[in-house]
């Protein structure tokens, strides 16, 4: 990684120790798309949020296999009304009883596989939660790459349209050449465009940044309670003048004359979003299992000593012990148990449909963004081979010929006009190109729990 990336984890790490002068002073950073990533999945929230609740799921699937706690009662019995003392009866008696229900079936350990099940599903969404800030924040790096880049392109031309301006005023008060009144107000109002232009391009790029910042700011866990972290002054970031280089993952197979449905489809099923379907329905499956336990009785066991006291002669009683069983009987299942049996099958079937109809989508969003990456390809061959070159020497003939005293005015302002539309329209075609990259990329990731899983099985 770059030192810029070492340099901002660094006041990320020691920034509460350098509150005071970090609420004043203003730190700026050149952050590169791999950096800005990287700091963003480092100070996800969200990741730390997840990981709780897998804690909280394992932890819950231990208990939900555990019997449920014994009830204990206490109590005195038989007292005689007439006098009430304990020996009077041989009645009386001092009883300790303890009871146990026993769960039906196999539904303990069914219901603890479902947790299970569940917690798996957390390390796959935060991979997907990984791979979705990836493409996010490539999005947003790159529309703040492009604002960025087209105020330098209108900044760099800014200084040619004022002095075509000032040559203008100056050739139409000494009455040189051809030029008219009209053409020194052309040169100004597009001067005045210019300006409205580079406000537009200033406003998107700090809309862009802020936005971006966001995602970079520090994530404390031992902040959490007070939010400190939420009032460090946001850092000034600055980005790099070049394009990064973003590969097309699996581009071999994604090439026009190679590209299969089936082998795109294949791809699509390691993603850990319909991963995580597929451990949904199995975790449904087990809740079909665990509403057919509804079927079975319900036991209990209970039992009972009661201590009884001498008799008034002296003589001992005999104190008493009890035991017995309890259950169930699921006898009226039709509005119960077979509607329960059959919402778990429903509910089930419609997580599998939920994995059809997402990676439907996913699919139709590969091919929409590698049709439109095929395009934007064949535009910046375009520009490269002859737009750019063309609008160059167009706007150079035109000068020339304006210098030559052969030429009118509007037309070099507006070639000079349209050769900083094209340099602008091919560096949105380069930056537009690398976004669908990106979201490729996203809608293709491969899960590491997957592959991890598919190499054990060999």
């Amino acid at each position: 990684m770059t030192h810029s990336f070492f340099k901002t984890v660094v006041i990320s790490l020691f920034l509460p120790l350098f509150l005071p002068l970090y609420s004043t002073a203003h730190t700026q950073s050149v952050v590169s798309l791999n950096d800005a990533i990287s700091l963003a999945q480092h100070n996800d929230a969200w990741q730390h949020q997840n990981r709780l609740k897998q804690t909280a799921i394992e932890n819950k699937s231990i208990a939900a296999n555990t019997f449920a706690d014994p009830k204990v009662s206490l109590g005195v019995q038989n007292l005689p009304a007439d006098g009430g003392h304990f020996a009077q009866e041989g009645m009386a008696q001092f009883k300790v009883a303890v009871s146990q229900m026993l769960p039906r079936g196999d539904s303990l350990a069914i219901q603890s596989a479902q947790l299970k099940l569940s917690a798996k599903q957390l390390p796959l969404q935060r991979e997907e939660r990984n791979a979705k800030l990836k493409r996010l924040i490539s999005q947003l790096w790159l529309d703040a790459y492009l604002a960025q880049r087209t105020i330098a392109l209108i900044k760099q031309d800014w200084g040619l349209f004022e002095q075509m301006a000032q040559v203008a005023k100056a050739n139409y008060a000494s009455a040189i050449g051809k030029t008219r009144q009209q053409d020194v107000i052309r040169a100004q109002l597009e001067i005045i465009q210019l300006e409205d232009r580079l406000t537009v391009e200033k406003q998107q790029l700090d809309t862009t940044l802020a936005q971006l910042n966001e995602w970079l700011q520090l994530f404390d866990t031992n902040q959490l309670n007070s939010l400190n972290s939420m009032a460090f002054a946001a850092i000034t970031i600055a980005l790099p003048t070049e394009l990064p280089n973003i590969t097309l993952e699996h581009a071999q197979l994604l090439k026009p004359l190679h590209y299969e449905r089936a082998k795109a489809v294949k791809l699509l099923l390691n993603h850990p979003a319909l991963l995580a379907i597929d451990i949904s329905h199995q975790a449904s499956q087990k809740a079909i299992q665990l509403s057919k336990q509804q079927y079975q009785p319900q036991w209990g066991i209970n039992a009972s000593y009661g201590y009884r006291d001498d008799m008034p002669s002296g003589d001992s009683r005999a104190d008493l012990f009890s035991i017995g069983v309890s259950f169930d009987l699921p006898l009226f299942t039709h509005n119960k148990q077979d509607r329960q049996v059959a919402a778990t099958i429903a509910e089930s079937e419609a997580i599998k449909t939920q994995k059809y109809i997402t990676a439907k989508q996913m699919l139709i969003e590969v091919e929409k963004e590698l049709a439109q990456l095929k395009r934007l390809s064949q535009r910046q061959a375009l520009y490269k081979q002859q737009l750019l070159e063309q609008t160059h020497h167009q706007a150079e003939a035109a000068l020339t010929a304006y210098t030559n005293d052969d030429g009118d005015f509007s037309e070099v302002v507006r070639a000079r006009i349209t050769e900083l539309n094209a340099k602008i329209a091919a560096l949105k075609i380069d930056v537009n190109a690398l976004k669908s990259v990106t979201k490729i990329n996203y809608l293709l990731t491969q899960s590491s729990a997957f592959t991890t899983q598919h190499q054990g099985a060999h």
